[in-house]
């Protein structure tokens, strides 16, 4: 199998950040070009019993500044040689990364992960866990220590 399409999801943490530079290294290597992606979700945010909600000027900063990173991390990684493109999409991320990677027809997802333990992840398991399991292409975790 030729790797030519490597899907990235970002949080624009350290732990994604590390693992977008291990994707980086791996299209020079590889000669493939990298899609980073970015989900958020829009915070459902009502005070009730005020029922005030959320200002869309709010939502709108968001995703500037979300498209500000994307693009930063492209510029990067296009300075390095490496084909780089951004996504910036709207969802629950372990579904838009699984979708994204269908969609675009990815051969690889490698992503960060921070290694949740206990009852946090009893409760809310992980974006990583949930692509892993979804994901219709291999999925490359690294784990935040080592990523």
């Amino acid at each position: 199998m030729k790797i030519r399409t490597l899907l990235v999801p970002t949080d624009f943490s350290e732990h994604a950040d590390r693992a977008l530079e291990y994707a980086g290294g791996l299209a020079r290597e590889l000669g493939a070009k990298v899609e980073i992606l970015h989900a958020y979700q829009a915070p459902l945010v009502e005070l009730t019993p005020y029922h005030l909600a959320l200002p869309v000027s709010v939502l709108e900063g968001v995703r500037d500044v979300a498209r500000e990173k994307l693009e930063a991390l492209c510029e990067k990684l296009t300075t390095e040689g490496v084909d780089a493109h951004g996504r910036l999409c709207e969802g629950i991320p372990a579904e838009v990364i699984v979708n994204t990677a269908a969609d675009l027809k990815v051969d690889m997802i490698v992503m960060g992960t921070r290694g949740n333990t206990g009852l946090k992840h009893v409760l809310l398991g992980s974006v990583a866990e949930r692509t892993l399991r979804r994901a219709g292409c291999p999925v490359l975790t690294l784990h935040a220590d080592k990523a």
